[in-house]
């Protein structure tokens, strides 16, 4: 079962206003990278599904954050039908995030009262989501769409809430233009748990690089 509750989720999400996501097969590199999130502050975190035997590195991650990372929540992205969102469930997901919107998982997701975001990319998607009780869209890629997009929805939708994801720098100028169009959270992957830092086991730097990314955040909101 989840740790938290959807509601503790979502809340942990517009908190600190950054989700990590990242695939990594070697459970000893996931846990490094996941420590270094956990570290640099961040509480919600996206392990994208995306290799064969993902499912074994999953289940040993989260027990890991279990053990030894009071407050973190994890979950699972690229989740693409129920019956993989009910097995990562049974495994203690915290949330779903899905590359498009499945209302077969939305059944899944809502019965169990976890949180679930699919990726969309039209207001009629979108709407569609809501209705299937979505809290916050995913928009996904966030860089072919663009801030633009968000402020043009949240005109007629004010009460929609968008996670831009692709597209999205750890950067003062990315994240400016994406809060001031109204996101309250973004998704970050390879922009922040970059190739370099992986392969080199340059920990501290993706904690400090996420500390970065939160610090700009609070100061966003601030002004």
């Amino acid at each position: 079962m989840a740790r938290f509750t959807r509601i503790e989720v979502i809340n942990k999400m517009w908190e600190t206003g950054l989700v990590p996501l990242f695939y990594h097969s070697d459970i000893t590199v996931a846990k490094g990278i996941l420590k270094a999130c956990y570290d640099g502050g961040a509480r919600v975190l996206e392990f994208t599904k995306r290799g064969d035997f993902a499912h074994e590195v999953f289940s040993a991650l989260n027990k890991y954050a279990l053990a030894e990372l009071p407050g973190m929540a994890l979950g699972v992205g690229s989740v693409t039908d129920a019956a993989t969102a009910s097995y990562y469930i049974q495994m203690g997901a915290n949330f779903i995030i899905t590359p498009v919107l499945r209302e077969d998982v939305s059944l899944v997701c809502n019965r169990s009262k976890i949180l679930w975001s699919p990726g969309c990319g039209s207001l009629s998607e979108i709407a569609s989501a809501e209705e299937l009780g979505c809290e916050m869209v995913k928009l996904f890629p966030g860089g072919t769409y663009g801030p633009e997009f968000v402020s043009a929805i949240k005109g007629p939708q004010p009460w929609t809430e968008i996670m831009p994801t692709g597209g999205v720098s750890p950067t003062e100028e990315s994240l400016k233009a994406w809060f001031a169009a109204g996101v309250r959270c973004v998704g970050i992957g390879s922009q922040l748990i970059t190739k370099e830092i992986v392969q080199a086991g340059d920990y501290a730097l993706l904690e400090k690089k996420t500390r970065f990314a939160l610090d700009i955040i609070k100061g966003l909101r601030k002004s």
